[in-house]
């Protein structure tokens, strides 16, 4: 089978188009939450985001709304905690240690009730790439140009809070209102991530190509560009190569991941090599009076 029979395929052509544009979503969202460091208030939303998955997979719902409004509705509270989060690890990791616990019986529920083999809950983790419908396309389209707009509209702000939160309240830039829409915009991200590949493995798209670009490029604009067409390649590259591979058909989320992964390390081998080459400054020599005291 070669590309232009395989294009021919709905599912082929939903797979790649919702791919486009979980990538394009996940690295615009990606480079200013490693610029913020704010990486775990990604996995905190996907850990909740999967219980609300799981719980719209019990009530027979498609599993992306769930995880919408649930990781929506936990952004939206931890932005407004805000500082007050800082110092709460315990508390924090057993509240996302009870949703997961929670995810894990509604899908457990969901399992007994419908007499299926937690295949959803398969998919929800590990990505369904290939169970991507027309309508789970045009919502990720939606959520995507929402993303991108919303971005456009806060990019100066947003990249001046995320740089130097402290100048920019004194400037009267709103952080704690930022801060939030932020965090509602990376729960979005992450939600319609999991349709490609699956809760277990969202940072690979989250973080892997915003991280290789912010390596590669000093400049705000050139890094969000080259974010975007990294996490283009690594996901239309994977699943390329998990469809037109030789042999057996490798998971469309492995392939994707390994991809992501490969491309940060050779992101930081090429931001080393620059490193060792560029020449060295050499120190300047103390003056002779530098720290005599004269006289009076």
């Amino acid at each position: 089978m070669n590309i232009v029979t395989l294009w021919q395929h709905e599912f082929i052509q939903n797979a790649f188009l919702a791919g486009g544009c979980v990538a394009i979503a996940a690295a615009l969202v990606g480079y200013f939450l490693i610029l913020r460091a704010q990486t775990f208030a990604g996995e905190a939303l996907t850990d909740i985001g999967f219980t609300g998955a799981t719980g719209a997979a019990l009530l027979g719902l498609s599993p992306l709304p769930g995880m919408l409004v649930l990781s929506l509705l936990a952004a939206f509270i931890i932005g407004l905690l805000g500082e007050r989060l800082r110092g709460r690890d315990i508390e924090i990791g057993m509240v996302l240690s009870f949703a997961l616990g929670l995810g894990v019986l509604f899908l457990s529920l969901y399992a007994s009730s419908s007499g299926s083999h937690a295949s959803a809950g398969v998919g929800i983790l590990f990505g369904s790439i290939l169970s991507v419908s027309r309508e789970d396309v045009w919502l990720s389209l939606a959520c995507t140009l929402g993303c991108s707009l919303a971005l456009l509209i806060l990019y100066r702000p947003l990249l001046f809070a995320s740089i130097d939160p402290e100048v920019a309240a004194a400037r009267g830039v709103p952080v704690r209102l930022l801060s939030v829409l932020f965090l509602l915009l990376l729960a979005l991200a992450t939600a319609i991530s999991v349709l490609v590949i699956g809760v277990l493995l969202v940072f690979a798209l989250l973080v892997a190509p915003a991280a290789a670009a912010g390596r590669l490029s000093s400049s705000p604009v050139g890094a969000l560009l080259l974010a975007t067409l990294l996490g283009l390649g690594c996901t239309w590259g994977g699943l390329l190569i998990a469809f037109l591979g030789p042999g057996q058909r490798l998971p469309a989320s492995f392939c994707i991941a390994t991809l992501a992964t490969c491309c940060y390390a050779g992101a930081s081998l090429i931001a080393h090599l620059r490193q060792r080459r560029a020449p060295r400054v050499p120190a300047q020599p103390a003056h002779p009076c530098k720290g005599r005291r004269t006289a009076a």
